[in-house]
């Protein structure tokens, strides 16, 4: 395997091998995760939401699910790719999302998940929580963003991102990871999708923390 068939295996840990490129392509890929997930719970434990709207008809007791029994490998995979079909990708034939298909995400579906991810989590994770440490503490420098959630370590004195690829070194735990530590999102190519799901206009008023009736 070529470094290149690496890079499109693995978005977002290649990010720290690749320079920041204005090319339209930054994949949110669906590659799988590296590790899973013991149910912290179970589902007998916990009121698992039924009422979960979507404009595309997608069925989110799965994720809800999931979150509620600590599944956050799971929750964080089936997020993405649930982006990844409300955004076309899927439909093209593509495994990723280009930054300009963001504006296609219904914001009723793109509500639903944030609102669980934020139920499940006790507000510490979701794009909104993303949104916030980006704007204000991270004032829009992806780095300092990265520092902020805990997408990076240090080997001594070296600083880099975290791994996604082999034994993953993402938090997969509420109560150990970074406020903002999760969804993941790549940077493969650079901030631009990112920037636009933290830009998506759902974020624009706060009426898709309602929850539905």
């Amino acid at each position: 395997m070529n470094l290149l068939h690496l890079l499109l295996l693995f978005p977002f840990a290649s990010s720290f091998l690749l320079p920041p490129s204005p090319r339209l392509l930054t994949p949110l890929h669906d590659a799988p995760p590296s590790t899973t997930t013991t149910p912290s719970t179970t589902v007998s434990d916990v009121e698992i939401p039924t009422n979960l709207p979507s404009d595309v008809g997608m069925d989110y007791v799965p994720l809800a699910t999931m979150l509620a029994t600590g599944q956050l490998v799971e929750a964080d995979q089936f997020t993405r790719d649930a982006l990844i079909k409300l955004a076309g990708s899927k439909e093209a034939g593509r495994t990723f999302v280009y930054f300009t298909e963001v504006k296609k995400i219904p914001s009723t579906d793109l509500a639903t998940i944030e609102r669980l991810w934020l139920k499940f989590s006790d507000n510490k994770f979701g794009y909104s929580v993303q949104r916030d440490i980006w704007n204000k503490s991270a004032k829009g420098d992806f780095e300092k963003f990265c520092k902020k959630i805990g997408w990076t370590t240090k080997d001594g004195e070296v600083e880099r991102k975290l791994k996604w690829f082999g034994a993953s070194e993402f938090i997969y735990d509420v109560k150990k990871a970074p406020k903002g530590h999760l969804p993941l999102t790549s940077a493969l190519r650079g901030t631009a999708l990112i920037k636009k799901l933290l830009s998506h206009p759902v974020w624009e008023d706060e009426e898709w923390r309602k929850e539905p009736k």
